[in-house]
C-alpha cells in the first residue's frame, strides 16, 4: 500500500511537472539552460568567454542594463566572473576561465532595476 501511494505521488510529480512546464528548455546556443520563475537562462562557458542568454517562454528578454556574478567551482577551485550586457538579450564576460565538463556554476543574474535570481548549472 505505501509504495503505491509512492508511486501515486511520483507519477502525479511528473506529470504536473509537464504540464507547467514553460517554453523550450533546449539550448539555442550550445550550452545549458536552467529555468527559474519561468525565466530560461542559457549558460555557454568556455575558457576564454562566459555568456548567458536570458529568454521568457522562447522570446529574447532584452539585457540592456543587466549583470550577472558568475562563480565556477571544480573541485576546491573557486573563480568568479562580473557578466556584462554585450547586445540582445546576453550577458557576457571575456578572459581565461577553468571551466571543463562538471564545472558547476552558480549564477546571479540582475535585469535592471529587478532583484537577482540565482540559477545554478553544470557544464556538460
Amino acid at each position: 500500500m505505501k509504495s503505491s501511494k509512492t508511486l501515486l505521488v511520483a507519477m502525479s510529480l511528473m506529470v504536473a511537472t509537464t504540464v507547467f512546464a514553460h517554453g523550450d528548455n533546449k539550448p539555442k546556443n550550445g550550452g545549458v539552460v536552467q529555468e527559474v520563475n519561468e525565466i530560461q537562462y542559457e549558460l555557454v562557458a568556455k575558457s576564454d568567454v562566459i555568456k548567458i542568454y536570458v529568454e521568457d517562454h522562447g522570446k529574447k528578454i532584452d539585457a540592456k542594463g543587466g549583470t550577472a556574478k558568475v562563480t565556477m567551482l571544480n573541485g576546491k577551485d573557486k573563480s568568479e566572473a562580473q557578466l556584462v550586457h554585450t547586445g540582445d538579450n546576453k550577458l557576457e564576460a571575456k578572459g581565461a576561465f577553468n571551466v571543463k565538463a562538471g564545472t558547476k556554476v552558480v549564477a546571479v543574474v540582475t535585469m535592471a532595476g529587478k532583484a537577482g535570481s540565482t540559477v545554478r548549472f553544470v557544464v556538460p
